[in-house]
């Protein structure tokens, strides 16, 4: 089940990409600034910057964008601070919702969050009231193809490292360790397998089925969260019925 959400959120995220390009660059550029000025330019020796360029990099960001933040970040004039903060709350159904921010303006993006919620069927919660049923993992997620060999995916994520790995009629959802997400990837990319997504998320321990009336709430919801250019990303426990 959890295969089958996940290649459900990448196609409808890509659609919703395609609509939204300029937020999406602007959030991924936000990312890699704070993770540049907190741990400097190198990516190298710069674990949480790696891996903010390699989603922006997953989200079809342009190098110029990318390498402008990292600039902006490492200048002398570096003057802007974001905060992280993550909000919990419930969908339709009880579906579990965390909502990672970036923010200059805490009142502003509490409010926002709070309004999103409350106007799409949706409620907040205490900090801790959902961040349980979930657990911090990279996941990579290879499209299949015809003449794919099952076998040296399989093998090749093995060895890089990987935690465990779903094959669907869809393609292959590998789970590693946050830190050997990018080692994984590399190894991969070796073989000359390309992904449709490879990021370190929040992977929920259960789903909750939604069709009908409540699944169509909860799309309004995240959508609602998601157009917020304070929200980063939003995770939650879904599963859509189509």
């Amino acid at each position: 089940m959890a295969g089958h959400s996940k290649w459900n959120n990448i196609k409808a995220r890509k659609g919703a990409q395609d609509a939204k390009r300029g937020k999406i660059f602007q959030k991924m550029s936000r990312e890699i600034y704070v993770a540049a000025k907190a741990g400097g330019a190198d990516p190298t020796t710069n674990a949480t910057l790696r891996l903010a360029i390699e989603k922006a990099k997953g989200a079809n960001t342009p190098n110029d964008v990318i390498n402008r933040a990292i600039d902006k970040a490492t200048g002398a004039n570096s003057d802007e601070h974001y905060d992280e903060i993550v909000y919990e709350g419930y969908g339709p159904n009880g579906v579990a919702i965390l909502v990672y921010t970036l923010t200059e303006n805490r009142n502003r993006t509490a409010t926002n969050v709070r309004v999103a919620f409350n106007k799409n069927h949706g409620s907040l919660g205490e900090t801790g009231s959902v961040s349980y049923m979930f657990n911090r993992k990279g996941r990579i997620m290879i499209e299949r193809t015809d003449d794919m060999d099952e076998d040296t995916v399989m093998m090749t994520a093995l060895e890089a490292g990987a935690e465990d790995i779903e094959s669907s009629e869809d393609g292959f959802e590998i789970v590693t360790e946050p830190g050997d997400l990018i080692a994984v990837k590399e190894a991969l990319e070796a073989e000359g397998f390309e992904f449709a997504s490879s990021e370190v998320e929040m992977i929920p321990n259960l789903y909750v089925e939604l069709s009908g009336e409540p699944a169509e709430q909860f799309q309004q919801l995240i959508d609602a969260l998601e157009d917020d250019d304070d929200v980063q990303d939003v995770f939650h426990n879904a599963e859509v019925n189509e």
